[in-house]
């Protein structure tokens, strides 16, 4: 029989349930999930995917615009978070990142 260990581990309730939902469509269980990440790490000899911060595009890089433009697009972003005008945190990123992968 093999052996067993236990892993508490405390997540964002929304990401837990989220990658169950993805998990669940592909028939494996959380437990299985994170055992084959962390036989992965073993394998590997580290993280299993590349893990980097996204690179702003151009529109955002401060270098590249006036403060007057850095300005008006903060004064603008100030607009929508008092007219609850934004996105979400998650969207917004979702957004991005398909930006950059397109």
């Amino acid at each position: 029989m093999q052996k067993t260990a236990t892993l508490n581990l405390r997540v964002d309730p929304e990401v837990k349930e989220s990658a169950e939902t993805v998990l669940s469509q592909l028939g494996l269980s959380m437990s299985t999930a994170i055992d084959l990440f962390l036989r992965q790490v073993s394998l590997t000899g580290g993280i299993p995917f590349k893990v980097a911060l996204p690179e702003a595009p151009n529109t955002l890089n401060v270098a590249a615009i006036t403060d007057e433009q850095l300005r008006n697009a903060l004064l603008r972003g100030l607009g929508e978070v008092n007219q609850n005008a934004g996105l979400e945190t998650a969207a917004a990123f979702s957004q991005i990142r398909a930006r950059l992968d397109a």
